[in-house]
């Protein structure tokens, strides 16, 4: 679901993610499956012996769980163990077009313990704050990938925007979703549905102008995340005077908006 995307040769390590869990006030280490006996046994027995023990095992090896307020998080891909798989990019957001395919990926995912929950927005907060909050420490790390959205959002902006929503401020839309044009020119977001269970299309000719049709529909994610989708059809004001139509599609997939 996410995945933190490091230089070659500059993911971090197990004791790396120690040393960053002592600087941190929200987060703490609740489980190094290396400190367990049977892996530790695993470990002295040597190469060999891990192999035998299938694949599973070895993996095991190169991932923690880490407790930030409250909620429990797997890290995989650990400099100990082979990259977590770099994902096909398909938005950017801050972050360049070329050199992705050398890329190595560490990958967060809620811990077994919230099964269940894992949509739940506390979680999916707690998830991303843990994602800012290993920017903010490892200067290596390149760019946050959020698979919904399919995005690539770069260190920085990733650091911004999600500091600003989790203080209160706007929902990133530009990143935890993204927006591609249809085939007759409606602008349509990707990976809304994931946070509402709806994608918004913005119809032409509201269109015409990218830019602007871009700005209403940022505005718009922001607005349907707080509320969770709709049901019904409604009229608002576009921020230049415009009056609009929001309506559900007949699947209910879409909300589309149009001119008045």
């Amino acid at each position: 679901m996410l995945h933190l995307l490091f230089a070659p040769g500059t993911r971090p390590s197990r004791a790396a993610i120690r040393a960053f869990v002592s600087r941190q006030h929200a987060v703490s280490l609740s489980h190094d499956p290396a400190a367990d006996p049977a892996a530790g046994l695993l470990v002295a027995q040597g190469e060999s012996l891990r192999k035998a023990a299938g694949d599973a095992d070895a993996q095991d090896e190169t991932w923690l769980e880490l407790l930030r307020e409250g909620l429990t998080f797997d890290l995989r891909g650990l400099a100990d163990g082979p990259s977590s798989q770099v994902p096909a990019i398909t938005h950017r957001f801050d972050f360049p077009a070329t050199g992705a395919e050398a890329l190595e990926a560490l990958s967060i995912t809620p811990g077994p313990h919230l099964a269940g929950g894992e949509r739940s927005m506390p979680v999916l907060k707690g998830m991303l704050g843990l994602a800012r909050d290993l920017t903010q420490h490892f200067e290596d790390l390149q760019a946050v990938f959020w698979q919904p959205s399919g995005s690539a959002i770069g260190r920085r902006f990733f650091e911004s925007v999600i500091t600003a929503w989790l203080e209160g401020g706007a929902f990133p839309a530009l990143g935890l979703t993204a927006f591609d044009e249809a085939a007759d020119g409606a602008l349509q977001s990707v990976g809304l549905a994931f946070w509402i269970g709806q994608e918004l299309r913005i119809e032409p000719p509201l269109t015409a102008d990218k830019v602007a049709a871009t700005r209403l529909g940022v505005r718009l994610v922001n607005q349907l995340v707080i509320v969770g989708g709709l049901e019904e059809s409604e009229r608002i004001v576009a921020p230049d005077g415009t009056r609009l139509v929001m309506r559900p599609s007949r699947n209910r997939d879409f909300i589309r908006v149009w001119r008045e």
